[in-house]
């Protein structure tokens, strides 16, 4: 049974927000209370829908007892009490600990694994994968960085997408996503692997990290365009090398004034990225397996297109329209890594 007390706890924390924020505050606290205050609102719709259904069975119980609402009660009760399990789950679930960087906007960086140029032409197709996906859930994406082969793969590429729970729902992508398929070069019709890896990273803000200025050196370059078929003629690509930790980051645009920015924010977000890494390393290390560990050195997901299938290795999730997967269509998927990540957390507290 769900504690009641907790409930009750977290209503009247909802309650006291929503007089807050009817008082009128400041710019930053209305930044803060209004991301509590959203972040709440589900959990508390929960919870009504759920002593909603807690008072019907009372009310019924009770009408047992009344020879005219017998029959009535009878025919009501089992409905649901069948009801009350199901609610209960959603409860745990919402009551489970939410990960601070869901909301945030999300790096998504994608480079080319083994497998040559096979690999930079399957980067490229995770690229416009991920680009529909983003259109289709109406989120923006934005490409930050992107260099490409002479066959026209990508060698690497960072794009930032931003919008509602991005981070919640792509930080599952994180891995080594590998390819089964007969390269368009391949006369002898022979299928080929090979692979390509996925970081997606919460966007870090300026709260998040503190970077020295010693720490850094900031390097101008001239930038090459696809294949180095174009040279800018101006010093604008820049170059920041994050030396406690040896990061580098690029950025190619032509104001060099906006490359700054942006190397500075994806810096900054990898560096974000490195410190969750280490503490959720440490936590891990007391459990033996979870899902969705976030170990970029394990293959996720095998994209066979012989077969039309594309299967997800950490839940055995297999499904044969890869055709529409390809197209962005990804919801599926993401939808069963969520139900599994929640139900390994449900098992870790209740254990």
């Amino acid at each position: 049974m769900v504690p009641l007390d907790k409930l009750d706890a977290i209503t009247q924390r909802f309650q006291f927000l929503e007089a807050k924020m009817s008082q009128g505050l400041s710019g930053d606290e209305i930044a803060e209370v209004g991301r509590e205050y959203a972040e709440l609102k589900p959990v508390v719709e929960e919870i009504a829908a759920f002593r909603q259904l807690l008072s019907d069975i009372e009310d019924a119980e009770a009408m047992l007892s009344d020879p005219e609402m017998r029959e009535l009660a009878e025919d009501e009760l089992p409905g649901l009490r069948e009801r009350l399990p199901v609610m209960e789950q959603a409860m745990r679930v919402a009551l489970l600990p939410r990960d601070a960087a869901d909301a945030r906007p999300a790096m998504v960086e994608i480079r080319p694994g083994t497998g040559g140029d096979e690999a930079s032409l399957f980067a490229g197709d995770l690229l416009r994968m991920y680009q529909r996906y983003a259109e289709a859930r109406g989120w923006k994406f934005d490409t930050l960085e992107q260099s490409l082969t002479e066959v026209g793969g990508v060698k690497e590429v960072v794009a930032r997408v931003s919008g509602d729970g991005v981070f919640a729902r792509l930080k599952f992508e994180s891995g080594v996503h590998r390819v089964q398929r007969v390269p368009e070069t391949e006369s002898g019709g022979r299928i080929h692997t090979s692979a390509a890896t996925v970081a997606v990273l919460p966007e870090a803000e300026d709260v998040d990290i503190h970077i020295d200025p010693a720490d850094i050196r900031i390097d101008t370059m001239r930038a090459s365009g696809a294949g180095g078929q174009h040279v800018n003629t101006t010093d604008s690509a820049v170059r920041i090398t994050h030396i406690p930790t040896g990061i580098v980051v690029t950025s190619s645009e032509k104001s060099q004034h906006r490359n700054r920015e942006i190397a500075m924010q994806v810096l900054k977000t990898r560096l974000f990225d490195a410190e969750r890494q280490r503490a959720h390393d440490e936590r891990a290390s007391a459990r033996k397996a979870q899902v969705g560990s976030g170990d970029r050195s394990e293959r996720i997901r095998t994209y066979n297109f012989p077969q039309g299938r594309m299967t997800d290795h950490r839940i055995n999730l297999t499904l044969y329209k890869l055709g529409d997967v390809m197209q962005g269509d990804l919801d599926e998927v993401i939808d069963a890594l969520i139900e599994a990540d929640q139900a390994a957390k449900l098992a870790e507290l209740e254990g």
